[in-house]
């Protein structure tokens, strides 16, 4: 089990950046693939990006890739999402989640999750 806590949101304009932040308590923390999804208002939990335990693959939905890029650091049981480009359709509250399998973007494939942080993207 990984607790996590993103932090990073906020309001910003069309165009501009943001960089998300989960830090995750726990002894295993390396050991865990780490995911990002997002949930705007009225509208399903979706599939953001993912992270191997090495942090040596990453997987970006086609929504945003290109212009988000996921990083980790083990050592601070941190990890990352630098976020580029914004768009108003990339308002939404980010959820950090942790695994065990690198290979699926189900929700299910994910057994802990931040509280999420609000980022919004005005135009």
């Amino acid at each position: 089990q990984v607790q996590l806590v993103e932090s990073g949101g906020g309001l910003v304009q069309a165009g501009g950046s943001l960089r998300l932040s989960c830090a995750a308590s726990g002894r295993t923390f390396s050991s865990y693939v780490m995911g990002w999804f997002r949930q705007a208002p009225g509208k399903e939990r979706e599939f953001v990006a993912a992270i191997s335990w090495s942090g040596g693959s990453t997987y970006y939905a086609d929504s945003v890739k290109g212009r988000f890029t996921m990083s980790r650091d083990n050592a601070k049981n941190t990890v990352y999402l630098r976020m580029n480009s914004l768009k108003p359709e990339d308002t939404a509250v980010y959820y950090c989640a942790a695994g065990l399998i690198f290979g699926s973007t189900a929700l299910g494939a994910f057994s802990s999750w931040g509280q999420g942080t609000q980022v919004t993207v005005s135009s």
